[in-house]
């Protein structure tokens, strides 16, 4: 009796966590769209009117474009979610390299690494692969880097580390940025957490690390995050080398 309780009990739990997600999701989703959509009506409104000159329009637009860049991300990663809720959504591991996953972020972020001047390395066993979903995978370490990225300074480093362990690989982004003061880290999955601009002034709306939580969950994996105020973060993955 005791462990169907307990079963029960951590059915419950889960269910009340995927409400609380999807509720989350909703309440930013139409947030953010409400926000963005009344400053575009607004500035509409005030240029018909004339109570706003062209040189002060030109001047707003930089900021408007970094909210719609914000929003637009909050839509992709979204969809990439919904994606794995519905229809026959199943687990479809590949062979892969994991040097491959390195070049993939180094190709994707070349630009954005140039302007920072920051310096990306490999870091362990060039010839590690592993079978997993490379959706889910490529997601992940993309949300995990692009954070990297927004939080470190300029002419610093950033590393991916590759560390196998029996049947296990832990894959870590590490970097020396901003890090994230203790009282935060413990919250760094909920809604309640505080969204921080990047050393750039980059947004972001705190979206991508709940549903990065998801999708390591679902390669039957874990995350970890280590981080020190000002001295770097380090996001660990820990994943199994062959999923079914």
């Amino acid at each position: 009796m005791n462990d169907f309780i307990n079963e029960l009990q951590l059915k419950i739990e889960r269910l009340e966590n995927e409400i609380n997600f999807k509720n989350g999701l909703i309440s930013i989703l139409s947030h953010d769209s409400k926000e963005l959509f009344g400053v575009f009506l607004w500035l509409i409104e005030e240029l018909e009117q004339k109570t706003l000159s062209e040189e002060d329009f030109f001047k707003l637009l930089p900021q408007v474009k970094l909210d719609t860049l914000k929003n637009l991300q909050t839509i992709q990663d979204s969809i990439t979610w919904i994606k794995t809720q519905y229809g026959d959504f199943k687990i479809k591991p590949v062979k892969i390299m994991l040097m491959d996953l390195f070049h993939y972020l180094e190709e994707k972020y070349a630009a954005k690494l140039k302007e920072k001047n920051i310096k990306f390395y490999f870091k362990g066993d060039h010839n590690v692969f592993l079978a997993s979903d490379r959706l889910l995978l490529e997601y992940v370490l993309d949300k995990i880097f692009n954070n990297s990225l927004k939080y470190s300074f300029p002419d610093q480093d950033i590393y991916l580390q590759v560390i196998t362990e029996g049947d296990q690989i832990v894959l870590s982004i590490i970097d020396f940025g901003t890090g994230i003061n203790e009282k935060y880290l413990s919250a760094i999955y909920t809604y309640d957490n505080p969204i921080f601009l990047g050393t750039s002034g980059e947004k972001g709306v705190g979206l991508s690390l709940k549903i990065v939580r998801k999708f390591i969950s679902l390669l039957h994996g874990n995350i970890q995050i280590i981080s020190t105020e000002n001295k770097g973060t380090t996001v660990s993955l820990f994943l199994r080398k062959f999923i079914e």
